[in-house]
Formats: structure tokens, sequence, C-alpha cells
């Protein structure tokens, strides 16, 4: 929820989630105005004080921002997959007007995790099946029923390298997010038009 942010523009937070390697790193990239930032940290069970051998798992975060004219500005927060780093994952979706669940149609059932941890938080989203070569096309209502979604979920298509793909994709989601929220109001002059 935006706290009162005086003039200028009103800040909103959203989440990019989906499974591994769904593209959401690739997605932050295309879409922001600015060189986003991305880090990717190796993390070990011995660094967490447990010296038994385990894999290596690599804790991946981007951030990225669009403006929105003088209006409104969107800070999106590019989540690691929500059942490996779920401490990280509710700490980047507190306070969040709204997340993006990108899907690979290949391995729909990754999304189950950031899905379920968005409707427990009652975080308006919407679903986007990202673009990969090989992925058969879809009808909204077959992701909708493959994953279990409400009537009132949105699931549109992306692709994740694509800016303007991308940038129509956030456009629905703050709509989405607008007309779900008492929090997230858009200015008149902020209007997003298709």
């Amino acid at each position: 929820m935006p706290a009162d942010h005086g003039e200028g523009p009103l800040p909103l937070k959203i989440v990019i989630a989906g499974g591994s390697g769904v593209g959401r790193t690739t997605f932050v990239r295309s879409v922001s105005e600015l060189a986003p930032f991305h880090t990717e940290e190796t993390v070990t069970v011995a660094a967490a004080g447990d010296t038994r051998a385990a894999p290596d798992e690599s804790l991946t975060l981007d951030f990225g921002r669009i403006s929105v004219g003088d209006s409104m500005v969107l800070h999106l927060f590019g989540t690691p997959a929500p059942d490996r780093f779920r401490f990280v994952w509710d700490e980047l979706v507190r306070g969040a007007v709204g997340g993006l669940v990108l899907v690979d149609l290949r391995r729909a059932k990754d999304s189950f995790p950031a899905i379920d941890v968005l409707e427990n938080r009652d975080v308006p989203f919407v679903v986007a099946v990202n673009a990969f070569p090989g992925a058969d096309r879809f009808r909204p209502d077959d992701v909708r029923d493959a994953l279990q979604l409400r009537a009132d979920v949105p699931v549109v298509s992306t692709d994740a390298r694509v800016r303007a793909a991308g940038l129509a994709t956030i456009v629905r989601l703050v709509e989405h997010a607008a007309d779900r929220s008492n929090v997230v109001r858009l200015p008149r002059r902020a209007r997003f038009s298709r």
C-alpha cells in the first residue's frame, strides 16, 4: 500500500514473478527506463552454518523503473522463484500493488508457488504467458483452467524480450490493480491507452 508520497509522482511497487528460467530478468531489462539493477549470488547451506555438502543455488533479484508521465513511477522487483527463497519473496511482495506472473506453458506448474503467494496476500495479479520457441499457442480460458485461476484474473500473452509487449503487459496489470483496489487510483492524465 503506497504511503502518503506528498508532491511528485505516485510510487507503485510491482513484483515480477514466475518459475525458474521463465524470463523475469529479461522482462525487467526490456521494460525498464534505466539500466536495471541485477544481482545474482550463490547461496549454499554451508553459508548458513550447515557444513554438510549441499548443491549451490543462486538468488537472483532485479530492479527496474518505469515513469508514467509526471504522475506515477512504477518500481519493478524481479523476484527469485518463491519455492526456493520464500523469505525473500515474502519481503518483496509486502506493499506491492500488483504482481505479474510470467508463465512458460511447457512448465506451467512452476507458476503455482508465485500464484499461491499473490493469492494468499490478496495482491492483484496478471498471468502473462511468455513467448518461447516451441511453445503451443493458447486460449486464455485454457490457461485459466490449467492454473486454477479465478475468473477475474487476466491472462495475456507477452514476449519478455520485446519492450512494447512488456509495456502492454504492465499497462494491463496497473489497470487491473486499479480496478481491484481502493488504494491505486490512476490519475486522469495517467490513464494508459491501448
